[in-house]
């Protein structure tokens, strides 16, 4: 366990090591940070993401933003995992059933993405590791809604090094291509988890991100299309579906009164950080919302190297989201 400088808006959240893809939660009156754990190594970047070649997970708490971030150590590694391969991305954490659900994708023996979960009595871990993947999950990116009638959704899926592409039958397709620019886009997969919250209670089906005429969203309609890193938060009676536009750099939303949509397209929440990639969280902490992502500023810019940061969000009367400039 190490204490570290108390955070400041903007700035890393923590700076002795790489971290990335934040979720963000309050469980038992403390937030906790879930982030992936980029390692300091030097990899040529690639579409398919081989420089992020992340191994392991820690847990970051703090009792306020005036306290000390805590890093509880490594509380899972690849090592414990028996059907990993290589790179473990970007997690989520939930809470039910009196336990602590860790989700996290990684590849398997056969180089495909699947998504995994492990539990522990403490937010903080270690976490023990189900020994198989969950059944009939597949690509990246994990995030879990507890809903307020106990009801658990897992959102989930991304693009290019995701393989969300490769997954559009059902089944892995190697070969498979996107739609192409003036078909409806790729959305994130979503699915309820079973009571016990260790696998699918029904197949992952697609999720409907529309724009204001009601008209799907286009693969070709960057600025707004489904990447990866889906979040889901509530606010108000809607469910706010965020993302990341991934080649535009943005983060952006959609709000629907279904937990499972179709999610109507609002704008932007976050303008283009340093570095390519772009994951996010939000969560409502001591009457406030504030938005969890990172940016490559630590590093230099150096894409799988990366730090968490976060900052106040603010919602306009009309339940929209302000965008918010990282720099200014």
């Amino acid at each position: 366990m190490k204490k570290c400088s108390i955070p400041k808006p903007k700035h890393p959240l923590v700076d002795h090591i790489y971290t990335a893809d934040p979720s963000a939660h309050v469980f038992e009156g403390k937030l906790y940070i879930y982030p992936s754990h980029d390692l300091d190594l030097d990899i040529p970047s690639n579409d398919n993401g081989d420089q992020y070649a992340m191994e392991d997970y820690h847990v970051l708490s703090l009792d306020d933003f005036d306290s000390p971030v805590i890093d509880h150590g490594q509380v899972l590694h690849m090592k414990d995992v028996p059907w990993v391969s290589k790179q473990m991305w970007a997690p989520d954490c939930a809470f039910k059933n009196n336990m602590y659900y860790f989700y996290f994708p990684a590849r398997d023996k056969d180089g495909n993405f699947r998504i995994g979960v492990a539990t522990s009595p403490n937010p903080a871990g270690p976490f023990k590791p189900e020994p198989n993947y969950i059944e009939g999950s597949f690509s990246i990116d994990p995030a879990v809604l507890v809903d307020d009638d106990g009801r658990a959704y897992m959102y989930f899926g991304g693009l290019w090094g995701g393989q969300l592409e490769k997954w559009q039958t059902g089944t892995f397709k190697p070969d498979a291509m996107g739609p192409a620019g003036d078909e409806p886009a790729l959305g994130p997969r979503v699915a309820e988890l079973t009571d016990d919250m260790l696998s699918f209670k029904e197949p992952p089906q697609q999720v409907q991100i529309l724009d204001e005429n009601g008209k799907p969203i286009t693969a070709g309609d960057e600025d707004r299309r489904y990447f990866e890193g889906p979040w889901m938060h509530k606010y108000n009676g809607y469910y706010y579906l965020s993302y990341s536009t991934g080649t535009t750099h943005y983060l952006v939303y959609a709000i629907s009164k279904n937990p499972k949509g179709p999610f109507v397209y609002k704008g932007r929440i976050l303008e283009p950080v340093i570095g390519w990639t772009t994951h996010h969280s939000i969560v409502e902490f001591k009457g406030k919302w504030y938005l969890f992502y990172h940016d490559s500023s630590l590093s230099g810019g150096i894409d799988n190297k990366r730090c968490v940061k976060y900052t106040e969000l603010k919602y306009n009367p009309d339940g929209t989201i302000q965008t918010i400039k990282p720099y200014d």
